[in-house]
């Protein structure tokens, strides 16, 4: 074999793995087609040495070359595109660290919220005996407004000024008072009658005013704590309009399960992302195909040298 025959078939060669690579990466039937195609040609002129070999060569310059470059091309573009998303994923990510090193959690809140009504129980069932013995003791538990002031900003439910001014209304003839508690006296004859077994139900806030919702574990009754006054009403929790109670997470953990979901779909579009061809350029390749497929394409060689100046232009193509 002459030495000019052997460097052609060696760079056929090179050509076809080229496009081999740009096959898988893309995962495009047409692009595979053309390669499988672009090797049988190059066996071809393999086994028939009587074939003028540089019509191979022509046939890699005008058409296999230039296919390879705009591939690269639209590779390229893709993985800058891709890169972008994954700058974008990152960034979620470092403040999803963030919020979780500084959000106070759900687990947190549901924990915290039994401790605190197991303090009110206590401190309202101390209350009664204070009341009833007409002592001049605190009743109410070590820390008990500590809560609020720890969960009121996530958690707490916003309501308007209004609403809560009515929710926290009573007359004076209608509670008990002393010098460290209010309480509604029939709340207090309540409580008494189901053992003061309450559990926490929600926290409301309008500014940086605050309550905190009880209801009977036994009976579907409500009560406020009005921590500002140490003030327990009965409450009509069918007053509370525009509150989603199912929503019980805190704004750090909404934004964090938002930037998670976020992230989902821009890893799902960075995956699109790496092999996607514009539609242009796909139904540009199957007439490539039908090109190079035709038994007649060394006679045809005219027309591949077309196509190929057609793929040249697709090159200086803005592509995004």
């Amino acid at each position: 074999m002459d030495e000019n025959r052997l460097n052609i078939l060696n760079e056929s060669n090179r050509m076809l793995s080229k496009l081999q690579l740009l096959s898988v990466y893309f995962g495009e039937d047409i692009i595979y087609k053309i390669y499988l195609r672009s090797q049988v040609i190059h066996k071809l002129f393999e086994t028939n040495p009587e074939l003028d070999i540089n019509k191979l060569e022509l046939f890699h310059m005008q058409f296999t070359a230039s296919l390879i470059d705009l591939l690269r091309k639209i590779k390229k573009n893709n993985e800058n595109n891709i890169s972008l998303l994954l700058d974008e994923i990152q960034l979620n990510k470092e403040m999803v660290e963030k919020l979780n090193d500084s959000a106070y959690t759900e687990n947190n809140f549901n924990i915290d919220k039994q401790r605190q009504a197991l303090k009110i129980n206590l401190s309202l069932r101390r209350l009664f005996q204070v009341l009833s013995d007409n002592s001049t003791d605190n009743p109410l538990s070590k820390n008990i407004n500590a809560f609020s002031s720890r969960f009121a900003t996530d958690f707490f439910y916003a309501i308007e000024p209004g609403l809560f001014t009515e929710l926290t209304q009573y007359k004076d003839n209608d509670v008990y008072t002393n010098s460290y508690a209010t309480i509604q006296k029939k709340l207090m004859g309540v409580l008494c009658k189901y053992d003061f077994k309450t559990e926490f139900f929600c926290g409301l806030k309008t500014g940086s005013q605050i309550i905190e919702i009880y209801k009977f574990i036994d009976v579907n009754r409500h009560f406020l704590y009005f921590p500002a006054h140490n003030l327990f009403l009965f409450v009509d929790v069918t007053k509370i309009n525009g509150v989603d109670w199912t929503n019980n997470l805190s704004k750090k953990e909404n934004l964090i399960h938002e930037l998670n979901n976020k992230n989902d779909v821009l890893q799902s579009s960075a995956s699109a992302a790496k092999s996607n061809m514009p539609a242009e350029i796909k139904a540009l390749l199957a007439e490539d195909y039908k090109k190079i497929a035709d038994i007649n394409f060394l006679q045809n060689i005219s027309n591949i040298d077309v196509q190929a100046n057609i793929l040249k232009t697709m090159l200086n193509t803005d592509l995004n």
